[in-house]
């Protein structure tokens, strides 16, 4: 009997044209700021117009007073690193599961990453595996909301102040999350964000950093703004107003166009958020009895950002069927916007952190990890299945059809065994 599968030549699922996933989305609105930026000011080299627009509206929203843009989200991790004064010496403990640039800007500083597993839920850092790792040498931890998922604050925070280290976020993925009625971003003493192409809030490229306290923000400053800015903002009683004509010599500022779309964004913010938790409620509600998959569980008091949907695949409910089939069976059934997350692995499979020495010979000795140092994490990374969260209501359809195939699929699965 011919299987009703694509893959073995039955019909697809999702018959739905592509593109499936249009990010961002450009209006005329849109097009309109960034136009209107254009003719006025292309270059800003203090803390005026656009940048200081879109600094203070951000920073207002997670109840922080200061608020630095930067060239990306790498740049304003790179630069929070620094504003904290972490050095050769000094540990920062770091989820093992993340993009790499949450880590490889502290490469710069001689600080030493502490790798640390991860929730095998959600792919967080662990907070019992946090403490674990604490030394005298523990100077700061950072963590980041995985794919908008929120980590557990309320825990990690409490464990940074019992031990007198600093707690720096990494929200990347979770621009308008919120843990406990308060804001992603708002938890510790700095926090990044990108404003990358693929990011909630866009401007094809860039970042921004929050904090509270004054001399990160200054030392945040140095890094990459000096002259004109840093001699506007950085008290003339301040130790550092005397660098601030050269600052650290980097210049790692934001374009303004870049900032007037993301400005132009930013009021949507939470509009889209609802939206999407909307969807993936739904993915969750259709979803969460499904045999070989597990949907996310959100923790008490989370508001996930939903940056991505990932299920993580469990191949012994399935006979042993291979996540690999599964996925391809996927993209039979038209998901073309599903995917295995490549790029976004543990890190101790990279060369990077394998073998550090290879780029940074002052490194040699002092870390070195290996596959299977972080089982939790790998495992998470080996089963995990990405899918995007719609953003527009008039998605509904895609969300649906994807549903459709993921429960045909599996339904179905013995037909993959077979085939």
């Amino acid at each position: 009997m011919k299987s009703s599968l694509a893959i073995l030549g039955g019909p697809q699922a999702v018959d739905i044209p592509k593109p499936h996933y249009v990010w961002p989305i450009i209006t005329e609105e849109t097009e309109a700021a960034v136009v209107k930026q254009l003719h006025t000011d292309i270059s800003i080299y203090d803390h005026s117009g656009i940048i200081k627009e879109f600094e203070d509206r951000f920073a207002s929203l997670h109840n922080r007073k200061f608020g630095l843009l930067t060239s990306s989200g790498t740049a304003a991790l790179h630069s929070m690193f620094v504003a904290v004064d972490v050095h050769k010496g000094d540990e920062v403990i770091c989820p093992a599961y993340t993009f790499f640039a949450t880590v490889t800007p502290l490469l710069q500083t001689g600080a030493t990453p502490v790798l640390c597993d991860a929730d095998p839920e959600n792919g967080n850092v662990d907070p019992d595996d946090i403490e674990k790792l604490i030394t005298d040498k523990t100077k700061a931890v950072i963590v980041t909301h995985m794919w908008g998922r929120a980590c557990e604050m309320d825990r990690i925070k409490q464990i940074c102040e019992k031990h007198d280290i600093l707690l720096l976020e990494d929200c990347s993925h979770a621009h308008g999350g919120k843990y406990q009625d308060i804001p992603l971003g708002a938890w510790g003493d700095m926090a990044a964000w990108s404003l990358q192409g693929q990011k909630i809030i866009t401007g094809g490229e860039g970042g921004i950093l929050l904090t509270n306290n004054e001399d990160f923000y200054n030392r945040g400053l140095l890094l990459g703004h000096y002259n004109k800015r840093c001699r506007q903002e950085i008290d003339k009683s301040s130790e550092y107003f005397e660098y601030a004509v050269t600052g650290m010599g980097l210049k790692l500022r934001s374009h303004p166009l870049a900032v007037a779309m993301a400005n132009q964004q930013l009021k949507h913010l939470k509009e889209w958020t609802e939206q999407k938790t909307e969807f993936a409620k739904y993915l969750i509600d259709r979803l969460g009895k499904l045999r070989g998959i597990r949907v996310p569980e959100l923790k008490a008091g989370e508001d996930a950002a939903w940056y991505a949907f990932v299920i993580r695949f469990i191949p012994e409910e399935l006979e042993g069927l291979s996540v690999e089939k599964f996925f391809e069976a996927l993209q039979a059934e038209g998901c073309f916007e599903a995917d295995i997350p490549g790029s976004t692995c543990p890190l101790n499979l990279l060369p990077l952190f394998q073998r550090p020495e290879g780029l940074f010979p002052e490194y040699e000795g002092v870390f070195s990890y290996k596959e299977g140092d972080f089982p939790k994490a790998e495992k998470y990374f080996e089963n995990a299945i990405k899918f995007p969260v719609w953003i527009r209501s008039e998605d509904f359809a895609l969300v649906e059809a994807y549903a459709v195939a993921i429960e045909k699929i599996v339904n179905n699965y013995k037909d993959l065994l077979e085939g």
